[in-house]
């Protein structure tokens, strides 16, 4: 894309590589560049040291801050003041763990970010992104382990005050369920999927051009073998998560970049020490806060006796003295402060080693421009992956009339088992097939009204057995053509959501669940039908001659090959997966 006047949002743009990536931008002079934080003095710290450094740039500097994890209420709140409150816990679990939702979209604090709706820049709509927040480690060091302990801990110590009579019952369940919320709001995988849902559906809305993630490989280029932890096993299990997070978030950004209408979408991945931000004197910081200084005399120690319990909280010896821990540091930006030994031995030869701000910010550029760098870790899956096979294309014919010979043979028909899933899919073959028991052709179908359509299903559902239990069977009712009459059973097994969830039935519970998991008898899905059968029949008409050219995406199996012409019968499968194409809009785009 063209840099030189466009708009560019840089997500922790205060960062060790968010700065070196933004003073890069500099030089290329977009029109706007939103320089994004977590905190309001760091983002505007960001904009004044570049106001500083290019006094006589014409770019327009716009600092922005805030959690882009949470909704805008909670953008400003710490993690703590979250999770100690109950209804901000529960609006993370709103917006984290229940389904994507508008709502969700609207109040994300990310969402409006990219989409111009911030009270700092309204209006103002980002071309590019280039994220270089660490976003594994923001997710895996909220620490599910100790959030787990924790609940253990609660749960033994709540059961044993409400033994002792310390505690009431409603007492220990309450400091019990504050717990295990905390614990919930701690996943991280629900977190993720649903920070890239959003990033995702803002990008399309706001016409976003390109992505650029900077990623991490979790252990700065290191294996399981990596020495560095925080006193826990080897290797790390909150290192490991870290790692799964970075790994996880890379094959979303590959789905990402395969899904039509999005922006182009790259990640480059350092897999090295990246360093260092500043070398000085002065007071040592850890997570922004002075290291206070203690000492112990070697009388006031505190004395260790077998067999009892360690309690740190009754040992008075220690002693608060004045000042806070000074000495020569080199800053790493998220990673912290090193001391100068700590420093050298991360980067010896064989350990992390090391990789400054400035390489990849220059490939960031030149990955912003459209050149290859060779460093998209995007681009290089896609050529690593393996895709459909020629082989795989020539036996699925096979395979397939193998298949109908044995249905042939057995005096059956194979519509869906509901082991694939979704629902949807089940539901949709369902209702096709028996479009084609009742009506044959996509022809007959397509001059026919919406009302004979539907009773005509409905004299076939009424009248066979057998297509009624092979649906019922697998957890898809029939919505009879009345509207309010469910053909269903309690199977025993409830893991379907119309099934489990608590849910009033209301016109619009009836339309939700007969769109996406019934088989829907009713005169308006019908007149659905109908249309599709006309478009298929529509895009057969505008079919070119095959000695003509190659340009017809539509499946043989859907046409005779001979004549290019569709085949008498409604090809079940075929039909669906152009609904899956068309309506759905799920049409891969690599093959």
């Amino acid at each position: 894309m063209e840099i030189k006047g466009s708009t560019i949002l840089v997500l922790g743009g205060y960062g060790l590589v968010g700065m070196a990536v933004c003073r890069q931008l500099m030089y290329e002079e977009p029109d706007t560049l939103i320089v994004s934080s977590l905190l309001e003095d760091e983002a505007c710290k960001a904009v004044e040291r570049l106001r500083v450094e290019f006094p006589d740039c014409p770019v327009k500097l716009i600092p922005m801050w805030g959690n882009v994890f949470v909704r805008t209420a909670l953008k400003d709140k710490t993690r703590a003041d979250v999770l100690a409150n109950p209804e901000y816990r529960r609006w993370v679990f709103e917006d984290v763990l229940a389904e994507m939702s508008e709502v969700t979209l609207t109040t994300s604090y990310l969402a409006q970010i990219v989409q111009g709706e911030t009270a700092q820049a309204p209006g103002v709509v980002p071309d590019a992104i280039v994220d270089c927040i660490n976003t594994a480690t923001a997710l895996a060091y909220q620490d599910i382990y100790t959030s787990a302990a924790e609940v253990l801990d609660i749960y033994d110590r709540a059961i044993e005050l409400w033994r002792m009579g310390k505690a009431s019952p409603d007492q220990a369940v309450e400091t019990y369920v504050g717990a295990v919320e905390r614990l919930l709001a701690s996943l991280y995988a629900p977190q993720l999927v649903r920070h890239i849902q959003i990033l995702h559906e803002a990008m399309k809305r706001a016409g976003t051009q390109t992505y650029i993630k900077i990623g991490t490989s979790g252990t700065g280029g290191m294996g399981l073998n990596i020495p560095y932890t925080h006193g826990e096993e080897k290797p790390s299990r909150v290192l490991l998560s870290k790692a799964a997070m970075a790994g996880a978030h890379t094959l979303l950004l590959f789905l990402m970049a395969r899904t039509p209408g999005g922006p182009a979408v790259k990640e480059i991945k350092p897999t090295a020490a990246i360093t260092w931000k500043q070398i000085g004197y002065g007071p040592v910081k850890k997570r922004g806060r002075e290291i206070p200084l203690y000492d112990c005399l070697p009388d006031r120690g505190l004395h260790l006796a077998a067999g009892k319990p360690f309690d740190l909280g009754k040992h008075h010896g220690a002693q608060l003295l004045d000042g806070v821990l000074e000495s020569v540091y080199i800053d790493t930006g998220e990673n912290g402060y090193f001391s100068l030994a700590e420093f050298t031995a991360l980067t010896t030869l064989g350990q992390m080693e090391g990789v400054t701000p400035e390489d990849i910010a220059f490939n960031v550029i030149r990955e912003l421009r459209g050149i290859n760098t060779g460093y998209d870790i995007i681009s290089a899956l896609d050529g690593a992956v393996m895709g459909p096979s020629y082989r795989a294309g020539v036996l699925r014919h096979q395979a397939i009339e193998f298949a109908r010979r044995l249905e042939h043979e057995h005096s059956v028909d194979s519509v869906a088992f509901e082991i694939l899933g979704p629902p949807k899919l089940s539901k949709l073959l369902f209702e096709a097939y028996m479009l084609k028991r009742a009506f044959t052709t996509m022809q007959t179908v397509a001059e026919s009204s919406p009302e004979i359509l539907s009773e005509a299903l409905v004299k076939l559902v009424t009248e066979d057995a057998d297509l009624r239990s092979r649906a019922i069977s697998i957890g898809i009712p029939i919505l009879m053509a009345d509207g309010v009459t469910l053909l269903c059973a309690d199977r025993g097994r409830r893991d379907h959501r119309w099934e489990w969830q608590s849910w009033a039935v209301t016109p619009a519970a009836i339309n939700r669940w007969a769109e996406t998991e019934w088989i829907d008898l009713r005169v308006g899905n019908m007149a659905r039908w109908k249309g599709r059968m006309a478009s298929i029949l529509a895009e057969a008409e505008e079919l070119p001659d095959p000695d003509f050219d190659s340009s017809s995406h539509w499946e043989r199996s859907m046409c005779d090959p001979a004549t290019w012409q569709l085949r008498p019968e409604i090809n079940v499968g075929e039909v669906v997966g152009w609904i899956f194409i068309n309506e759905e809009k799920g049409e891969r785009m690599k093959g």
